[in-house]
């Protein structure tokens, strides 16, 4: 029996776009054939809101996932730390690929000197108040001001700003092959849970897609997104909040460390927690979401909730 073409949503970016071609191209690497169908994002469109301005969970996805559920696409392909930890009904996930870079990057404007000078006042660039938070706790004398659009408009605002520098995720600068050699990874910041890898979900009642795309599902990868993803929806938090999280498995133990921060990176709480593979690990994110709101975590959220 031949197998049916998949019709496969994406975004437009070039970002989005190596994604959705590179799920193409695993697609047909296990013999499916498959079309890209090019859609708009809200997250898209509104390149000067500030994300935590726009209600941000699910902003970049929302468009996407309502296309799926009309019928008009068969799967759709996100970046896995722009979900909402909670799907939308009748959309299932059907894989998770191999984690790229989860590293954050700063990409300096005229060099790093300013990293060191603790008085300048120096002008960082992020949308991400995750980003934002950490990056003040740091360095709590900078400004930080906003910066929106794909890889290739967040490169073009730093050249023509006056900005010190800007951050960025590794992933989206090398997958677009648009690394600056400048480019300084940031290994003291904690990335977003999932950031790197890339989700495939389709319709809960399409068994043919899901069966096809399940073949392309990396196991270690779903594991420790997932352990990241319950760490923050046992926080409740969203794009809006700043938490992070990261999971590694070595040998055969699985790592977790996790993080939230106030607005202004004045406060933050932190835990690691290591598992061994089987038994319960698979609930190590739960456990230390657990155990960062009981060691004061929730005192945080509670300004958060307020503020909003």
């Amino acid at each position: 029996m031949t197998n049916k073409m998949i019709r496969i949503g994406t975004r437009d970016s070039q970002l989005a776009m190596w994604q959705a071609i590179r799920v193409q191209e695993l697609l047909k690497n296990k013999g499916f054939e498959s079309e890209l169908v090019l859609i708009k994002s809200e997250g898209d469109l509104d390149l000067i809101t500030p994300l935590y301005e726009m209600g941000v969970q699910g902003v970049f996805t929302r468009t996407l996932d309502s296309a799926l559920l009309a019928g008009r696409i068969d799967i759709a392909v996100h970046s896995m730390k722009d979900v909402p930890t909670q799907p939308a009904k009748g959309i299932v996930a059907a894989a998770v690929l191999e984690r790229g870079n989860y590293i954050d990057l700063l990409v300096p404007k005229n060099g790093t000197a300013f990293l060191e000078d603790t008085a300048s006042q120096a002008l960082v660039a992020t949308s991400s108040i995750r980003r934002r938070a950490q990056w003040l706790h740091r360095y709590p004398q900078h400004n930080i001001t906003n910066l929106r659009g794909n890889v290739n408009t967040r490169l073009r605002k730093l050249a023509e700003s006056d900005w010190d520098g800007a951050i960025f995720a590794a992933a989206g600068l090398e997958r677009t092959e648009l690394r600056p050699a400048n480019a300084v990874s940031l290994n003291w910041m904690l990335p977003a849970p999932a950031q790197g890898a890339i989700l495939v979900v389709c319709r809960e009642d399409d068994a043919a897609s899901l069966e096809a795309c399940s073949l392309l599902n990396h196991a270690e990868t779903a594991i420790c997104t997932k352990a990241e993803r319950d760490f923050l929806r046992v926080l409740m938090g969203g794009c809006s909040t700043p938490i992070s999280a990261l999971a590694e498995i070595s040998d055969d133990t699985i790592r977790f460390r996790g993080n939230i921060f106030s607005y202004d990176g004045r406060d933050h709480f932190s835990i690691e927690l290591d598992e061994k593979l089987g038994n319960d690990a698979g609930d190590i994110g739960i456990k230390a979401g657990k155990r960062i709101l009981e060691a004061g975590a929730h005192k945080i959220i509670e300004q958060i909730r307020k503020s909003g």
